[in-house]
């Protein structure tokens, strides 16, 4: 009998040991935002061909299957933009994926416009990069759940600064705490939310929800002022937020996402 109890009892304990390992080693995503600056629909042109026909099937090639490809509803003439999103297993996935699209040889062919371009006719005046940590409270990230064609959507990006590191760690404490659970619950149908490691405009966060249309966003926004304000007034949450910076894109025809 005592035989049976203890086996029972080191059961127990390896199966408790062995959960904790499991919720441990579950995987946190890591994505990469590279922002691509360009003045000219020439340049456009080049980088759309680019994306579609050399860089995403690359991505795939490399084992990264869905990639964003977004550009804001309204441009900056003065800057205009194209932004890709690209989900990370690991972070050292993406020296892997950089290794893998300089040795591809068919990369090389099918964006050859691109890839040899010349000083005085490149296609993007700049290239910016921004690294992000997938929330625990949403470690991975989700494909949107939307009917409407792809140029019909609203995509809203956002960028929340903070003061200090502190500050900004308070901010994600209480997304992963209250407000991804709120966002979850009135169905925004978020891709990611992730803390900047990476990036010019540090301490931040970032995270991308989508909707069918603008009409579609705001009634999702006026939804969700009443279950914010709940929280909102709590004292630990205070002054977390020093900047709000929010972009309306919409996926190109050949984005994954």
């Amino acid at each position: 009998m005592k035989s049976f109890l203890n086996r029972i009892l080191l059961a127990a304990v390896t199966l408790i040991a062995l959960s904790a390992y499991v919720v441990a080693a579950k995987r946190v995503f890591y994505y990469q935002i590279k922002i691509y600056h360009y003045k000219s629909t020439a340049q456009e042109n080049t980088i759309d061909m680019y994306l579609k026909t050399a860089y995403l099937p690359a991505l795939r090639r490399a084992g990264i299957k869905e990639v964003g490809v977004f550009k804001p509803i309204v441009q900056d003439t003065s800057d205009m933009t194209v932004y890709v999103f690209i989900p990370l297993q690991k972070l050292t996935d993406l020296d892997k994926v950089d290794m893998t699209i300089i040795k591809d040889n068919i990369d090389a062919q099918s964006g050859k416009q691109y890839t040899t371009a010349p000083y005085n006719d490149a296609p993007y005046t700049r290239l910016e990069s921004i690294l992000l940590k997938a929330f625990t409270s949403m470690p991975e990230y989700s494909l949107p759940k939307l009917s409407t064609p792809k140029n019909e959507r609203v995509y809203e990006l956002r960028s929340y600064e903070a003061a200090t590191e502190a500050l900004s760690l308070n901010k994600i404490e209480m997304f992963n705490d209250y407000e991804v659970e709120i966002f979850s619950k009135l169905n925004f149908n978020a891709v990611f939310y992730g803390q900047v490691i990476s990036g010019s405009k540090m301490p931040n966060l970032m995270y991308l929800t989508t909707f069918e249309n603008k009409a579609d966003r705001d009634s999702h926004w006026a939804a969700f002022g009443p279950e914010y304000k709940k929280i909102s007034g709590l004292p630990q949450y205070q002054h977390n937020v020093s900047k709000n910076v929010t972009l309306f894109l919409y996926p190109a025809d050949y984005s994954d996402i």
